[in-house]
């Protein structure tokens, strides 16, 4: 059901490469829900998804845009308002990669080049898209920019291994900026940490199925899925969640707060 919650806004949305991602469901509602957007996500993985198919669904023009590139993202800043006629009202910023995790490096064996362009792209490029916005005065007052974290940039997951370091830069970069984008333009700023969530990148990460089930019978409301994960940052777009900034909100369930469950005890006990 639509509510009308984004009716008239304009945004700018990263990240969606195909049907599993997050970046795709929140396109889709941020359309049921009556915004205007444009769309974009770095060439090759332009090349490698489907996201064509996701403007023709939602009347959003592609602006392609490689994220560790200010030249890049201004031209994204500035061709989005051009296309939406106007300032846009929020960005989400759904961006993330590990070459080390891809590569299958442990974390106590990092190529340190590598770590480097884990960091540049999953974390300083979001400095990056907030400064561009920033100096471009390129979203209206009370406008809401939400990047996607988890929460092993608080708490140890060995599987995660650098991407734990960029999600906890990322979320002081949200803190930082949030503070001075709040005072400055009323502009907030907040992340999300999602439950693990059956994406093309969380299927990139070596145990993640043992892990998911695990997290799944952890959290007192099981884990959230992509859709959910939508519906909620929907709302931090919205002007119901005005006085929402510098935030790291958990969207998981309830498994940040569990110690251990009921179920994974009598797992335990079982074996």
């Amino acid at each position: 059901m639509a509510y009308g919650l984004l009716k008239g806004k304009r945004g700018i949305i990263s990240g969606a490469l195909n049907e599993s991602s997050i970046a795709w469901k929140i396109a889709q509602r941020a359309h049921e829900e009556g915004a205007t957007f444009t769309l974009t996500n770095a060439p090759i993985a332009m090349r490698m998804g489907e996201i064509r198919q996701l403007a023709e669904q939602t009347g959003a023009e592609i602006i392609p845009a490689d994220a560790t590139s200010v030249d890049d993202i201004t031209n994204l800043f500035t061709k989005s308002q051009e296309v939406l006629g106007g300032k846009v009202d929020f960005v989400l910023h759904s961006i993330g990669m590990s070459p080390n995790i891809r590569k299958g490096k442990a974390y106590t064996d990092l190529n340190y080049e590598w770590l480097k362009q884990t960091l540049d792209i999953s974390a300083v490029s979001f400095h990056k898209m907030l400064q561009t916005a920033y100096k471009l005065d390129a979203i209206n007052e009370w406008g809401s920019v939400v990047a996607l974290t988890y929460m092993a940039a608080q708490r140890t997951f060995p599987f995660y291994t650098d991407m734990a370091d960029a999600k906890a830069m990322l979320e002081s970069i949200a803190r930082s900026f949030g503070y001075r984008y709040g005072k400055s333009h009323k502009v907030r700023i907040n992340t999300v940490s999602q439950s693990p969530t059956q994406t093309t990148a969380g299927g990139g990460i070596g145990g993640f199925d043992k892990f998911f089930d695990f997290a799944d019978k952890t959290a007192p409301l099981g884990n959230a899925t992509a859709d959910q994960c939508a519906d909620y940052v929907i709302t931090l777009f919205s002007d119901l969640t005005r006085m929402v900034t510098m935030q790291n909100l958990f969207h998981d369930g309830g498994f940040s707060m569990t110690g251990i469950s009921e179920e994974v005890m009598e797992a335990l006990t079982k074996k």
